[in-house]
């Protein structure tokens, strides 16, 4: 019987994850069934969430089994269908599996095809033409009502959806403020169009040099990291400012002992607007935000920034060097 390749969860991770809480195993091919799909994996995606996916706790997916296959965002290649709608030979994009075979109904969360551009390469539409551009969209733009003119502070700006965040608020005509982890993170994100970019572990007073860089106040924040950079920043919000929740990156080595945040008052004195989200809560904005990214990519404004790995068996070492804050842009595998 022909077989499969899967990476799945050996043991929950104490802290930061490590080698020895992922194992590659070999299952059967699987079959699909009535409206099922058979997916051949073509880019595997390794995101922040992932790692939330793989504690024993509630979150907004169902936590990974021990022994069960990661879960995470996948683009892959149809060999076989039941589904008249998804047809033999389509590129498709969705919630899956790390395997590098599965199967699929029309239900996967975030189904749909992609019809890749001539000329662009099949990995960014896992990265800025995917779920991490339209992720930054949504928050920039659907949650943080980002306008012209505006000021907006983006954290983890070096990262996937931040790196695109600074491009697409650049794109708006917005100022842009990136707080970054180490010094070639911050001339990344120069290089991307920041008006100023602040590396957090450079500084004892990341609210000063912050409050430096945008006197005039915050109207916008998007949020990846929580934790103190979140707690510092409420207070430079100005009237009316908006808050777009889209990770936690510091707790989520640590979800046992997240930090408090003192300054939640701000959200009166200030009347601000702080939520969190999910990108395909915002089904019907999709296709606008995937028109504009692309029209951004034809004319210069975006450029996709890729941390790129070749190899199945790539996913953990990719996933791992996230984790730890050793990759810039979107970490991708390709298989």
């Amino acid at each position: 019987m022909e077989k499969i390749r899967q990476i799945t969860l050996a043991r929950r991770p104490v802290g930061a994850p490590v080698p020895a809480d992922f194992q590659l195993k070999e299952a059967p091919m699987p079959t699909p069934g009535p409206g099922e799909i058979l997916v051949r994996m073509r880019v595997g995606s390794v995101d922040p969430a992932i790692r939330g996916f793989l504690d024993d706790r509630k979150s907004y997916m169902p936590p990974v089994a021990i022994g069960a296959p990661i879960n995470g965002m996948s683009l892959g290649e149809v060999v076989q269908s039941n589904n008249p709608d998804y047809p033999v030979g389509s590129i498709v994009r969705a919630f899956a599996t790390w395997c590098d075979h599965y199967v699929i109904g029309a239900d996967a969360l975030g189904l749909e095809i992609v019809r890749p551009a001539e000329g662009v390469d099949l990995h960014h539409y896992m990265g800025a033409l995917g779920p991490v551009g339209l992720t930054a969209w949504v928050g920039l733009f659907a949650v943080g009502e980002a306008k012209p003119g505006e000021t907006v502070v983006v954290s983890a700006a070096a990262g996937a959806t931040g790196s695109t965040v600074v491009q697409i608020a650049k794109a708006r005509g917005c100022k842009v403020v990136a707080l970054v982890g180490s010094p070639d993170k911050a001339q990344v994100v120069r290089d991307l169009g920041a008006d100023a970019a602040i590396d957090y572990r450079a500084t004892p007073d990341i609210a000063a040099e912050i409050a430096k860089a945008a006197p005039e106040g915050v109207d916008v924040y998007f949020d990846n990291v929580g934790g103190e950079t979140l707690e510092a920043i409420l207070p430079l919000m100005r009237l009316h400012g908006r808050i777009a929740v889209c990770g936690m990156i510091s707790q989520y080595n640590d979800a046992d002992n997240p930090p408090g945040v003192k300054t939640l008052w701000q959200l009166v004195v200030n009347r601000l607007k702080m939520q969190g989200f999910i990108t395909y809560d915002y089904a019907d904005r999709l296709d606008q935000a995937q028109s504009e990214l692309d029209q951004w990519v034809l004319e210069g404004k975006l450029k996709p920034l890729a941390n790129v790995r070749d190899g199945f068996e790539k996913l953990p070492e990719a996933f791992i060097d996230l984790m730890e804050g050793r990759t810039v842009g979107k970490t991708i595998v390709r298989i």
